[in-house]
């Protein structure tokens, strides 16, 4: 039998509902009462489950709101929602204008096939600089569209921003909510504590969700001081769970409820096994207490979606409560100099060499900590970067100015960063990304007032603790990628990719009984249905391994890597026919649908590859469509070089399963040619001036490589070295490179810099290999703008 607290709309959501019926204003006549009512009901809605999302979920619920208004008003299009939210962008296509890439034109050419976006392609492609000075401006969605484009619905105009500049999307959605429901959707404040407050009570507990670096039962106390109730008074207990205090929680429980006082419960999910003895506790004190009665809870969110500690009881009858640090290198710096005093600043005799390294270790703390925002380009891989990393560090740095008269920055160096920061770094290139930050912030120019800590940021000279505090207020410039050593593009990717991850998310929201296009697309079977059986019809033979094996003539490390190749690509087309043949019948009625199937369905309605293949595919970001479409390139490279196993004139490395396996045999054939011993070699790479298209023959040695990207930077085909990128141009493609082995004491490496060679931009787990390039600028710069060659875009 259901508990008392679940068989009703949850308390706090109830009590939500009450008041926003009591708040909503009065009406002359009925019609004008209930929009009275809906418009009360519906922002009250909206406060209760805003105030208990963090603020990169808010956008994400307030879009999916408005969506769902206006398609139950019949305001938008669903087709066109549809194309919003799943973006399925023609594949193939070559952009035939240089401000738009292959996939923003792909999507226009979808968008143009469209009868209210009819002729859009041909009007981008005639009037190319109108559009794009429109692409290139700052905020775009702040600009009028191009032509009679600037008439067309707000949600039309979404879709062609969702193709020309999907890193303005989110600020082009918040507007698209403000004009829809009104500015109040789309206020970034949040809402005063006393506020959240009154809509409490003995049945309805506060729940603060926490997140690093911010401590929200302050607002407890302050609030609590203001009503007489205070740790003094002996009427604010606070107990912080996780060492064998869950009897004195009870108790304290008991006597609050029976005396009205206030209770703090901290870290909640540190007790998982009590958890649903306090649900209990919670649900027999949430009658017979007396009024004044309050309990506030604290937890830290879920590690994934999946697991649920806190029991459903407890999170549905309390009031949820986000709290979050301010980001950005300016919050950060300030929040990492406040570990310290002015005492800190005094403690050490050499004090000018101590105050401008603290001042540098609170710099390069409060970069390290935000740079994760930046995504793979930031750091491989997020680490758990605390204060007490740098408390310590500057323990050390004491301690070691302490014991000798120079200051010993090798040692700092090393102690910091492969210890106190590098003790948590797993990656190798996250290692030497540390490493760089400390070799350019921490060097004996910082004493002689020749060191910038960012560009327009100079290290500070000795001052005052609130001297320090000021000089971040006064000289620090606006946040932006370059206080971070990166290139302004890596803002527009990381926005790029939350936008995806909003939409994403948007569309797993909707109903699943039918698509956002529902009417215009069909059912969801019917678009599934219709979706596999191209598939089917495009996908190719297998390929026929035994005759493939007799056609080899010497089986060369070459010949080797190509029958790997075709057989992996039969395990995966193999995989592809079956699941496919088998959602068909179950589609038709003749097979009973199981978990699997379901699952490749929903894949395949929201444009995902299924699970079941990727375990056999490579790794990829793409979305199905780009990925099946790039399925049957792979597989028609594979075809033309098993005709005759000659290698091709240039080779597709990102085509292969196994890109090592590649790089690996060009070491292997030169070994032997040469008679070198294999483990003391290494790879030379040339960048060519030329493309795939120049080339009629395979190298004598080595092997032609195209298909590459570089990320953070660009190749300058003139200059032959790496180059600033240029604004808006994320991933430019490499020309051909030319790949060969040679013995590791003939490689040169002054001006080069060591670049990691990536399959996609997740980076981390998908390294191949490590290349050098040519450069006329110091590799650290192209270190911490995170300079990476990748595979696939």
């Amino acid at each position: 039998m259901q508990r008392k607290w679940l068989c009703h709309p949850s308390g706090a959501f109830h009590g939500v509902f009450q008041k926003a019926i009591e708040r909503a204003a009065p009406a002359d006549s009925l019609p004008g009462r209930v929009l009275s009512l809906t418009d009360s009901i519906t922002f009250s809605v909206f406060q209760y489950t805003a105030r208990g999302l963090f603020e990169r979920d808010k956008l994400t619920f307030s879009a999916q709101l408005t969506f769902q208004i206006l398609l139950m008003n019949k305001e938008i299009n669903p087709a066109e929602l549809d194309f919003l939210l799943r973006y399925p962008a023609q594949p193939g296509v070559t952009s035939p204008v240089e401000f738009l890439s292959d996939h923003s034109w792909g999507g226009i050419k979808a968008l143009s096939s469209m009868e209210e976006f009819k002729n859009l392609d041909r009007d981008i492609e005639g009037s190319a600089k109108r559009w794009k000075k429109f692409v290139e401006s700052e905020c775009p969605e702040r600009e009028r569209f191009p032509q009679d484009w600037k008439n067309k619905s707000a949600l039309q105009r979404l879709c062609i921003m969702r193709a020309l500049r999907p890193d303005r999307l989110p600020c082009a959605l918040r507007d698209f909510v403000e004009e829809k429901l009104g500015s109040k959707y789309v206020v970034g404040r949040s809402l005063d504590f006393a506020t959240t407050f009154e809509e409490s009570g003995p049945a309805t507990p506060i729940f603060f969700i926490l997140s690093p670096g911010v401590d929200p039962l302050k607002d407890v106390e302050k609030h609590g001081k203001k009503l007489g109730y205070t740790f003094n008074h002996r009427n604010l207990h606070n107990i912080s769970l996780g060492q064998g205090q869950e009897v004195v929680a009870e108790q304290a429980l008991d006597l609050a409820a029976k005396e009205g006082h206030w209770v703090i419960l901290q870290n909640i999910h540190l007790v998982a096994k009590w958890l649903s003895s306090l649900e209990q506790r919670l649900e027999q004190l949430s009658e017979g207490s007396q009024q004044d009665f309050r309990v506030f809870l604290s937890a830290e969110p879920a590690p994934c979606p999946g697991s649920r500690p806190i029991p459903q009881g407890i999170l549905e009858n309390s009031l949820k409560i986000t709290s979050e640090a301010p980001s950005g290198v300016h919050a950060n710096l300030h929040r990492a100099l406040d570990n310290f005093s002015q005492d800190t600043l005094e403690m050490c005799s050499q004090e000018k060499e101590f105050r401008s390294i603290l001042f540098a270790l609170c710099y390069f703390h409060a970069v390290a900590a935000e740079r994760r925002k930046f995504g793979p380009q930031g750091w491989n891989r997020p680490y758990p970067f605390s204060s007490g990393d740098l408390t310590i560090s500057v323990s050390v740095l004491h301690n070691c100015l302490r014991a000798s008269s120079k200051v010993p920055y090798d040692d700092l160096r090393y102690l910091v960063g492969e210890i106190m920061y590098g003790g948590h770094i797993t990656d190798d290139w996250d290692r030497r990304l540390c490493r760089t930050y400390l070799e350019e912030f921490i060097r004996p120019e910082m004493l002689e007032g020749e060191l910038c800590l960012a560009p327009g940021f100079p290290l500070p000279g000795n001052m005052d603790y609130n001297g320090y505090h000021q000089y971040i207020d006064d000289a620090l410039p606006p946040e932006s990628p370059h206080l971070y050593g990166l290139h302004p593009n890596a803002e527009i990717g990381f926005l790029t990719q939350r936008s995806e991850r909003l939409l994403r998310t948007v569309l797993e929201l909707q109903p699943r009984g039918s698509s956002t296009g529902q009417g215009a697309l069909g059912t969801r079977e019917e678009m599934v249905q219709a979706l596999l059986e191209e598939m089917l019809e495009k996908l190719t033979d297998e390929f026929n391994m035994a005759e493939l094996v007799a056609k080899v003539e010497e089986r060369t490390p070459y010949a080797v890597v190509a029958l790997q190749e075709c057989e992996r690509m039969n395990a995966l087309t193999a995989e592809l026919r079956r699941s496919l043949s088998e959602l068909e019948l179950g589609l038709k009625g003749e097979l009973t649908m199981s978990s699997d199937m379901e699952a490749l369905q929903n894949s395949l309605f929201l444009g995902t590859v299924p699970e079941s293949w990727l375990k056999r595919s490579y790794p990829s970001t793409a979305s199905l469509g780009s990925w099946f479409a790039d399925l049957l390139a792979r597989i028609s490279e594979l075809e033309a070089w098993t005709r005759d196993f000659s290698l091709p004139c240039t080779l597709w490395l990102g085509g292969f399963f196994n890109p090592q396996a590649m790089l690996t045999a060009v070491m292997q054939t030169a070994a032997r040619r040469n008679k070198w011993p294999l483990d003391t070699m290494t790879l030379q790479c040339d960048v060519t001036k030329k493309s795939r298209e120049d080339f009629a023959s395979a190298p004598r040695e080595g092997a032609y490589v195209h298909g590459l990207f570089m990320e953070g930077a660009r190749w300058d085909v003139q200059a032959g070295s790496i180059a600033d990128a240029r604004l808006q141009e994320l991933t430019p493609a490499m020309p051909v490179l030319f790949i060969k082995a040679i013995p590791g004491d003939k490689q040169d490496s002054r001006a080069l810099y060591p670049c990691p060679l990536y399959r996609t931009r997740q980076r981390g787990p998908t390294y191949v290999w490590t290349l050098n390039l040519k450069t006329k600028e110091s590799p650290s710069k192209w270190v911490l703008a995170g300079v990476a060659l990748l595979l696939q875009i």
